[in-house]
């Protein structure tokens, strides 16, 4: 079987054998460059790998995905490609989702599993609200419900050029996010940490904290100050409880 070229998912600037890899996946429309920063933030045995999704950033004239199916296996190919280093997985919105998915992925194929899901900004997969298919409204529409979101400067969205290289991703995205139906695969074999914003109108407490029904090993719900992009405006107390997070993982291992 050819193997997989993971260099265009893979975003990465350490410079040493990490003890820990910490797989980064983005909310809808975000790109890899989101936790560029974080590695400075992290232990020095930790490694921040971003995963860079098609039709953003260096791979924007790349396809999109619009569905997990595919795209989850394409990421299972790029964790096994990247063999045996012990790995988590941290997803935020969309990107909780993939992570959750791909765990599921990993452990169903019997490949090299994370020692930790960290999801953030998500309500747990049972627990979604209705699908609001934001990916059919005309641009104006769409660029008015990103505004709501409150993760996108002004100036960004208010610039037409550049908007329209980047809608295309976030429609994609908003595709993956309506299609999505959760599907009972049993529990995880591995560890839930939960991150949410207290003051995240699109997420409830009751609806997050339902993650726990997801995992048969450990559980621990965490709360920061913010609405849904609170890594944005915390990113400072996000980026410990990740490092106590990963910490707990390397004291059970």
């Amino acid at each position: 079987m050819q193997k997989k070229n993971t260099q265009p998912w893979l975003v990465r600037n350490f410079n040493d054998t990490p003890r820990h890899r910490l797989y980064c996946f983005s909310y809808a429309g975000g790109s890899a460059a989101q936790f560029l920063s974080w590695q400075d933030g992290m232990d020095h045995d930790v490694e921040i790998c971003a995963i860079q999704l098609p039709g953003r950033s260096t791979r924007i004239m790349e396809e999109p995905y619009t569905s997990f199916s595919p795209l989850i296996e394409a990421l299972g190919e790029v964790i096994a490609e990247e063999g045996m280093q012990a790995f988590s997985f941290f997803g935020h919105s969309l990107g909780a989702l993939v992570a959750f998915e791909l765990a599921h992925h990993c452990e169903r194929l019997h490949l090299s599993a994370p020692e930790r899901l960290i999801v953030s900004g998500c309500n747990a997969p049972q627990r979604l609200n209705p699908p609001r298919y934001l990916h059919m409204l005309p641009d104006d529409e769409l660029i008015a419900e990103l505004k709501h979101f409150n993760g996108t400067p002004d100036e960004v969205l208010e610039h037409r050029e550049l908007m329209n290289l980047v809608l295309p991703a976030i429609r994609a995205d908003f595709s993956m996010v309506a299609q999505y139906r959760y599907l009972d695969q049993g529990k995880l074999n591995v560890p839930i940490v939960a991150f949410g914003g207290r003051n995240d109108p699109h997420c409830s407490r009751e609806q997050t904290e339902a993650w726990r029904l997801e995992t048969s090993a450990d559980f621990s719900m965490q709360w920061f100050e913010g609405d849904h992009f609170f890594i944005n405006d915390e990113k400072d107390a996000v980026l410990v409880s990740l490092k106590n997070a990963l910490r707990d993982t390397a004291e059970r291992v």
